[in-house]
């Protein structure tokens, strides 16, 4: 199986593969997403660890089933090789309606097959009201022509 771009990554594979990721996620669905991963990918995902597609999996179900109406833009911040690096924010609201932006960075490492074998996320939350929400398209993938981190000045 391979998961085209492969590294080592341009600008513009680069590019794709953030956006490609962005869009998995934002289908908040654990069975899409978990493939992208190798087999033994390792990750850190703010104060949880996990190896593996069960474990991947596992977290994600948990994120999504407590993170309502999750919306997510991702930016290329820098690459080299078979690595790379990205900004992110997301909205979400919890069972009650209150809303949250998470900001954070992530590091990524590829194997040869494209698949993320590694994955370093840092993530902080800021309480929001409904009316500070910056993501608002129709749950699913964000359309093309919507502001980038970078345009909304996060």
């Amino acid at each position: 199986m391979t998961r085209p771009p492969l590294p080592p990554f341009t600008d513009e594979t680069a590019r794709l593969k953030v956006r490609t990721a962005e869009n998995a996620w934002n289908t908040r669905n654990p069975d899409i997403v978990t493939p992208a991963y190798t087999d033994d990918s390792v990750w850190r995902n703010r104060n949880e660890f996990a190896t593996g597609h069960a474990e991947i999996h596992a977290l994600l179900t948990r994120k999504w089933t407590r993170e309502h109406e999750y919306r997510l833009a991702k930016e290329l911040w820098t690459f080299a090789g078979n690595r790379i690096a990205v900004r992110f924010a997301y909205e979400w609201h919890d069972g009650s309606e209150n809303w949250f932006r998470g900001y954070g960075n992530e590091n990524w490492e590829f194997a040869s097959d494209g698949r993320m074998a590694r994955r370093h996320a840092s993530i902080n939350d800021l309480a929001i009201t409904e009316a500070d929400r910056l993501f608002r398209w129709p749950l699913g993938q964000r359309p093309d022509d919507h502001p980038d981190l970078s345009d909304l000045l996060l």
